[in-house]
């Protein structure tokens, strides 16, 4: 298996830490992402539900979910700047599960949301 060609940061690895380095890239644009998804729906949930109660539960969860995805996403950085292979892994590993457990909260969020609405 080769480097692909369009990723100079993985240029001097081998597979292993290419494939590592590749999982701490996609960890880190899919977490900056979704922290901005978590703040648009934030806005929707302030604009749309303002008179129920569900607006400061779903906005606390929400908040709460972005800080988690933000973590992750500072993390998956820290990983791809690590020079020694074991700490990129264990911080690698810590962001991972962060980022898990933010898509878990997001999940209840949606459960929490719609249930409510109806």
């Amino acid at each position: 298996m080769s480097i692909p060609p369009d990723n100079p940061a993985l240029e001097n690895c081998d597979t292993g830490s290419a494939l590592e380095a590749d999982l701490c890239i996609h960890i880190f644009t899919a977490s900056a992402a979704l922290v901005g998804v978590c703040l648009t729906v934030i806005g929707l949930i302030r604009i749309v539900v303002a008179t129920t109660k569900i607006g400061t539960i779903a906005d606390a969860l929400l908040a709460g979910d972005a800080t988690l995805f933000m973590i992750a996403c500072l993390l998956s950085y820290w990983a791809l700047r690590a020079r020694n292979v074991r700490r990129m892994h264990r911080i690698e590993r810590l962001a991972d599960a962060i980022f898990l457990l933010g898509l878990l909260l997001m999940t209840a969020v949606c459960g929490v949301v719609t249930w409510e609405i109806l």
